[in-house]
């Protein structure tokens, strides 16, 4: 019993000297741990990346690797200091041909790092290949103009006006290949819906694949008039150009009904007597056959939404 109480007094908390007790254990820790870390160790480390190449005349198609796993072996706290990434140079891969360069198997790559790791031996890459795309440099400037049939108008509502961008133009800077790829103009689209009054509006300028070219500007300005439209019935006065010589067609009707589309805005130079119903027969050869009139002479930005088509026979 004696032994077993010498052993707990031995253990019992003192409340006098326990901040000599817990400095004396945090000194044999620093110091176990600063002659651990003076031992080599073998273990696996990510070291950052970086590429040497003229980068202002090559476009990155896909990010490039940020880092490369290696196992290596070398003083602990060099080990330490670089899994806990303080102060660490990237380890520098030089592409000489950038373009031409599209993987980097990872067995090749200890010779080349071999001398920006000094203090360390290189046993093995981790990471099997490191995938590059790069492309050259392209740039070019490019005409806008507006997808008008697509503009999202509420029922009703038209444009009655030209569309003005300003810019009319933008520079772009991207992969050569895809930059030269685009042709012009490059037409805006609108995300604005149920459009119902004049439009000025910055809009942004997109791409398939924006996200690889720069824009300057990225938006420009736009702008249009918009008008509710009246809708007119109304019969028109059939026309025929290009008649054959010596035909003598059978319409069977004058006067063509139709449904038209008239702005507000030109509604008053709606004039009937200068609206007509053209049939063209230019490359007609006799018998008989269906046509679709064209309306002629309606005002500005108006819309045809019905008119009959007529049998000509000769």
């Amino acid at each position: 019993m004696s032994v077993i109480n010498s052993i707990f007094n031995l253990l019992r908390f003192n409340r006098r000297n326990w901040k000599p007790v817990v400095l004396c254990v945090f000194a044999a820790t620093i110091f176990w741990f600063f002659n651990a870390l003076n031992k080599k160790y073998t273990t696996n480390i990510s070291f950052p990346l970086s590429f040497d190449y003229v980068e202002e005349d090559y476009v990155a198609i896909h990010p490039l690797p940020r880092s490369v796993r290696i196992n290596v072996t070398g003083p602990g706290w060099d080990l330490f200091r670089r899994s806990l990434g303080l102060k660490v140079p990237p380890l520098v891969i030089p592409l000489e041909r950038p373009s031409e360069i599209r993987k980097i198997v990872g067995s090749t790559l200890p010779p080349l790092f071999a001398n920006q790791l000094e203090r360390f031996e290189i046993n093995f890459v981790l990471s099997d290949t490191l995938r590059i795309a790069l492309e050259p440099k392209g740039t070019r400037w490019i005409s806008l103009a507006l997808d008008s049939p697509n503009i999202l108008f509420r029922k009703g509502y038209a444009i009655t006006s030209n569309a003005t961008i300003s810019p009319d133009s933008i520079f772009i800077e991207g992969p050569w290949k895809l930059v030269m790829a685009l042709s012009e103009p490059v037409y805006l689209k609108l995300p604005q819906r149920n459009i119902d009054e004049n439009f000025s509006e910055d809009v942004e300028v997109k791409f398939v694949n924006e996200d690889l070219i720069r824009r300057d500007p990225p938006t420009v300005a736009v702008q249009f008039n918009v008008d509710p439209l009246t809708v007119i019935k109304d019969s028109i006065t059939l026309k025929i150009i290009n008649l054959p010589k010596g035909a003598r067609p059978s319409l069977g009707v004058r006067q063509l009904p139709c449904t038209l589309a008239i702005p507000q805005r030109f509604l008053k130079s709606y004039n009937h007597d200068s609206v007509n119903a053209v049939v063209d027969l230019k490359s007609f050869s006799k018998g008989v056959k269906r046509v679709l009139p064209v309306i002629q002479g309606l005002p500005p930005y108006s819309r045809v939404l019905s008119v009959d088509s007529i049998v000509v026979k000769f």
